[in-house]
């Protein structure tokens, strides 16, 4: 234990970190639901759980054709060897997220306790169930499969037994807990325009002692055991983020957060929304851009009309009133930035000609005009 900082010491597991690794013992037999490459799928006989470091998150060329051209099965050995842990005995995790930011949450009911370690970063890799996939796995292979510092990482303990279906529905209670994470910071998919429910290369470990007073039969949401793995795993998920990618829900308030998946980017900003101001009005912006694209009614605003968008896009509401209602909403957010509700009517009406069926020109003109309007004499 040279050099291992003890995270978390139960009677049935520890969890100890040292560098770029992170590890849970489990100090009695455990069945093991896990997605490790090695020892993966439902066993019985693992004593330990590793979520690791395996690469930088961008550009890392050198340490990943050192993971792919090996294997996967050569890697976890590699791994094991490092940590002097054998190999049978152990499943391994990998990302891009630093173990320093690992987050711990453990909820408890009664003599039931359980315990979610996750480290996670969304800003490349975020994805929504069912979003375009760029690989296909054929009778040939993979060619390769991309490491990226996107990827969600959970080690979920139950300290007591069960059943097979209660091990089953506990998967999905983790899953759910993870995309309520994602949902409450409004994360964008990478690939579309959805909201993520996770991303492409998520990874866990689910035990559970095999032995024990209290056998669980059931994982529901209406059950104890499922709200306590649900509200474990989204508050460590959400914790996790918060430090490796700087995302807390104050944060996400931001129009960039909000309209981001349509199309409205920091980036670009400026640029584009140059021509709808004066050089003196651009300029006063671009100095005061974080207290003016951050203020709480302006980003109330930007939410708003990506929900409609959102609804219009997923059939809740007719296209026919589509460009009706982001006006409405273009209207409320020009005035929240003007700080003129008073004149909201008159913002909707200068509004309807900037309606298009894209949304990022009606954006950026109700943004211009709020702006404009601010610190117009009346």
């Amino acid at each position: 234990m040279n050099g291992w900082e003890t995270l978390l010491d139960r009677p049935l597991a520890r969890v100890r970190r040292r560098g770029r690794f992170l590890v849970m013992d489990l100090r009695e037999a455990h069945r093991v639901l896990s997605t490790s490459e090695r020892n993966g799928g439902q066993v019985d006989h693992l004593r330990h759980l590793v979520n690791h470091q395996s690469c930088e998150g961008t550009g890392h060329v050198e340490r990943y054709r050192a993971i792919t051209e090996g294997g996967q099965q050569a890697h976890h050995d590699n791994v094991c060897a490092e940590l002097s842990l054998p190999a049978h005995d152990t499943a391994v995790m990998g990302t891009a997220a630093n173990m320093n930011y690992a987050a711990i949450a453990a909820e408890q009911d009664g003599s039931v306790e359980v315990t979610a370690v996750v480290t996670g970063g969304v800003q490349t890799n975020a994805a929504c169930a069912g979003d375009p996939a760029t690989w296909r796995e054929d009778a040939a292979g993979m060619e390769k499969v991309p490491a990226t510092p996107g990827t969600i990482n959970t080690i979920l303990h139950v300290n007591s037994p069960l059943t097979a279906g209660a091990l089953a529905r506990s998967v999905v209670m983790m899953t759910e807990g993870k995309s309520a994470a994602l949902q409450r910071l409004a994360v964008p998919s990478c690939y579309s325009a959805d909201l993520a429910t996770g991303t492409g290369t998520d990874q866990y470990c689910l035990a559970t002692p095999l032995a024990g007073p209290l056998t669980l039969t059931s994982a529901s949401p209406h059950v104890k055991l499922g709200e306590l793995i649900g509200l474990a795993v989204r508050k460590a998920t959400q914790e996790a983020i918060r430090w490796q990618n700087g995302l807390e829900a104050s944060y996400t308030r931001g129009i960039f957060h909000a309209l981001g998946r349509y199309g409205l980017r920091e980036a670009t900003f400026f640029d584009e929304i140059a021509g709808g101001l004066a050089p003196a009005d651009l300029e006063l912006l671009r100095k005061n851009a974080k207290s003016v694209l951050y203020e709480p009614l302006v980003g109330a605003a930007a939410h708003a009309l990506a929900a409609v968008l959102d609804r219009v896009r997923h059939g809740t509401l007719p296209q026919s009133v589509a460009r009706d209602a982001l006006v409405h909403q273009a209207a409320t957010l020009a005035s929240s930035l003007a700080a003129r509700p008073d004149r909201w009517s008159e913002f909707r009406d200068a509004l309807q000609g900037s309606a298009t069926d894209e949304p990022k020109p009606l954006v950026l003109a109700a943004l211009a005009l709020g702006w404009r309007e601010k610190w117009r004499s009346a």
